[in-house]
């Protein structure tokens, strides 16, 4: 997901003169066929991320479509002033592109994992946030940013990720994406989440039961079509690489708080209790941790349909 997220990026300069890629604090050889062919649109800076919000914005004010990347931690906590100020309050076409949303960087520890980033992007007024689940979404995604009107905080995941997607399934920013029809339980899944859910399907029509899982790889804005597709499902359970606070789950409770609907449902969120991660290890590991996997989500929606 991540190197294509990037090719991309070099795929949409060459057709695009508006195209620019500013990178912070990089690896050796990030996009190097992009700075061979077009040196004059390609920036790769030191670690100075409020520094290159402010270029990117003054790019963007002139025209350009720049497509800021270094790890996600980075480029939401550190900068968060310059993408209220410089980005989304002038509305403009910046592209925030956020290395190892969630705990892909959990050998590093706490300072270098994301718990928070959707919360705080989500919140920003104009500010639209995705999270692909793999290469091909990550694919489909890219190509709609170009004409895309704003600013988008694209979560990137770990890379390398299955590709659990259709690609007969066009991708749309702020659209839904039904993945399974089922008449017990709803699983909602955005990123890399959506794999599990759809593992945890299988189990639960072995136990006689239907599920139905919606991806939504556009947290910000919500495709609120799916409230009609939900109206007579009566479990409701969210999981996602994210603190419980703020993210996907966070955000669905609100629509369906207002929504009023006529009969009862129960709803729960799977994701990332209200703590720092206290442990270093592996993406996986971590997620065990937070129990974000398979055997939990299915232990969950099963005791809530019984």
């Amino acid at each position: 997901m991540r190197q294509t997220c990037l090719n991309m990026v070099y795929e949409l300069a060459k057709a695009d003169p508006r195209v620019v890629f500013i990178g912070s604090d990089l690896g050796t050889g990030t996009l190097d066929q992009f700075k061979k062919d077009i040196p004059e649109r390609f920036f790769m800076e030191g670690i100075s991320e409020a520094n290159i919000i402010g270029t990117a914005s003054g790019l963007a004010m002139g025209g350009k479509i720049p497509y800021v990347n270094t790890i996600a931690s980075f480029i939401t906590r550190r900068a968060y002033e310059q993408i209220v100020l410089d980005v989304c309050l002038h509305n403009l076409n910046v592209r925030l592109i956020g290395n190892g949303g969630g705990l892909v960087y959990a050998p590093l520890g706490p300072t270098h994992m994301t718990i928070e980033d959707i919360a705080i992007m989500r919140c920003i007024p104009n500010m639209t946030v995705v999270a692909p689940a793999d290469a091909n979404e990550m694919k489909q995604f890219m190509m709609e940013t170009i004409d895309y009107s704003g600013p988008i905080y694209i979560r990137l995941a770990k890379g390398y990720d299955p590709v659990v997607t259709h690609r007969d399934i066009p991708f749309e920013i702020g659209k839904a994406v039904i993945m399974a029809e089922g008449k017990n339980a709803v699983v909602f899944t955005t990123g890399i989440t959506l794999k599990i859910a759809l593992e945890a399907a299988d189990l639960i029509k072995a136990k006689g039961f239907t599920l139905s899982i919606v991806h939504l790889p556009t947290i910000k804005p919500i495709d609120k079509n799916i409230l009609n597709f939900i109206k007579d499902i009566p479990v409701i359970v969210t999981i996602e690489e994210h603190s419980v606070i703020g993210g996907l789950g966070g955000a669905l409770g609100e629509i369906f708080m207002e929504e009023n609907f006529l009969t009862a449902k129960k709803f729960k969120r799977i994701g990332i209790s209200d703590k720092f991660p206290d442990e270093y290890g592996s993406q996986s590991s971590l997620m065990d941790r937070f129990f974000i996997n398979r055997d939990n989500l299915v232990q969950t929606i099963l005791q809530l349909i019984l």
